[in-house]
């Protein structure tokens, strides 16, 4: 049976895994992330060959923009160095391997397609909702990058014009409105208290506390909520997908505002569309970078 490498690369960690036709992982690890890169990341994967002779081939998911047919990484300002690198040429003539290399975002949407909540589908779309909010769209199998390898940055379409100033430098990106560290600000700015604490509250406790009937915590939640669902609804009146899959680490407290969501959503929804929680948490960029070279 077929063997590949799947690869997710963070600005902090690098998780790798060993993975069959089937999606079941063979081997998976966690190293932390070194600059420079390159010649680490390629010191890695050959160390992983050695144990795993008869791969057929190496899947990358990283940060930043990827052109997924030349392999360059076109933009990364926060990894030292990796901006420019063209990582499938490197790898494929150290390994002698075919490489695959792609947004990690656009990873993570690949697997929930293939073998995860959006299993069944034909155009899905991933939301990652994290200390940032990132996006990956598959329609009909295909992973869909853009000309520069920038489709599915939902997190920089303008939801407020004139808004708060994102970290792109334009103002009113939905990053600002729809993510962890827009929570963080929320709860500052309506002064959200845990009670079980007496500080301030944690984005991953805001929507326990709202549940519970705080006021100032629901005040959060339905603005956060109400941006979420106005995102959604218009990325369904430009795609028309099926599905949209959510997932990241806010999506880890959905049990207190799935349903809120979705209410949120239903009267703003064009066509038929089924939101899903996604089914991977932080094996997602990997196990869908393994999908990249596991032809379907």
């Amino acid at each position: 049976m077929k063997k590949v490498l799947g690869v997710d690369i963070g600005g902090t960690k690098i998780r790798m895994g060993v993975v069959n036709e089937n999606g079941q992982v063979l081997m998976d690890k966690t190293i932390p992330t070194l600059i420079p890169l390159y010649p680490y990341l390629e010191e890695q994967i050959l160390k992983v060959i050695t144990e795993f002779p008869d791969l057929t081939g190496i899947g990358i998911g990283t940060r930043g923009m990827v052109d997924a047919i030349t392999g360059v990484v076109t933009f990364e300002k926060e990894i030292e160095g990796w901006q420019g690198t063209p990582v499938k040429a490197k790898l494929e003539a150290a390994t002698g391997l075919r490489v695959e290399i792609n947004n990690d975002a656009n990873c993570a949407a690949l697997a929930e397609f293939r073998i995860g909540a959006a299993t069944g589908f034909q155009k899905v779309v991933c939301l990652t909702v994290g200390t940032g909010l990132g996006g990956g769209f598959v329609f009909d199998g295909e992973v869909m990058n853009g000309v520069h390898g920038g489709a599915g940055e939902v997190g920089h379409l303008i939801l407020y014009p004139n808004g708060l100033v994102c970290s792109c430098g334009r103002p009113g990106c939905s990053e600002q409105y729809i993510s962890g560290s827009a929570l963080k600000r929320m709860i500052q700015e309506e002064n959200v208290v845990d009670p079980a604490t007496g500080g301030l509250t944690l984005p991953h406790n805001l929507f326990r506390i709202a549940t519970n009937g705080n006021t100032s915590a629901i005040v959060v939640r339905e603005r956060f909520l109400s941006d979420f669902a106005v995102l959604i609804s218009s990325l369904q009146a430009v795609l028309d997908m099926d599905c949209v899959v959510i997932g990241g680490g806010v999506s880890e407290s959905a049990d207190d505002w799935w349903e809120n969501l979705i209410e949120k959503v239903e009267p703003l929804k064009l066509k038929p569309l089924k939101l899903k929680r996604a089914d991977f948490g932080n094996e997602a960029g990997m196990l869908g970078a393994a999908m990249l070279v596991i032809d379907q």
